[in-house]
């Protein structure tokens, strides 16, 4: 079912939703570990390219809203991609993290909000 998409749209960026899939979590009492995995599909700023998918980036770790009183941390892993003609390695430009923080976008706008 996935209805559950549409829940996770609600309070987690839509564009994560839209372009990873949640692969786990790790819940406990004060923490809230999303593990995310980029979706296989090649990116279409790359389709004039034959590209092959070869694994993934190191996973970066950023800090979002807190849930129901929990810390909440996405734990993202991007794809890597290689140009099957030139054994280029290419990959998405994401802006995931809010530069000079550990945390996303939306999370550091809400916090600069609220300290006005």
């Amino acid at each position: 079912m996935e209805s559950y998409i549409e829940l996770l749209k609600l309070i987690l960026p839509e564009f994560l939703i839209e372009n990873f899939n949640l692969a786990s979590f790790k819940n406990s009492e004060e923490k809230l570990h999303l593990y995310f995995e980029e979706k296989a599909s090649a990116p279409s700023e790359f389709s004039s390219i034959e590209l092959v998918s070869k694994g993934f980036l190191d996973e970066i770790t950023i800090q979002d809203f807190p849930l129901r009183g929990k810390f909440v941390y996405l734990h993202i892993k991007r794809r890597r991609w290689t140009n099957k003609t030139n054994g280029e390695i290419v990959k998405r430009d994401w802006t995931l993290v809010a530069k000079g923080t550990r945390m996303t976008q939306e999370f550091a706008t809400f916090l600069k909000e609220i300290n006005r």
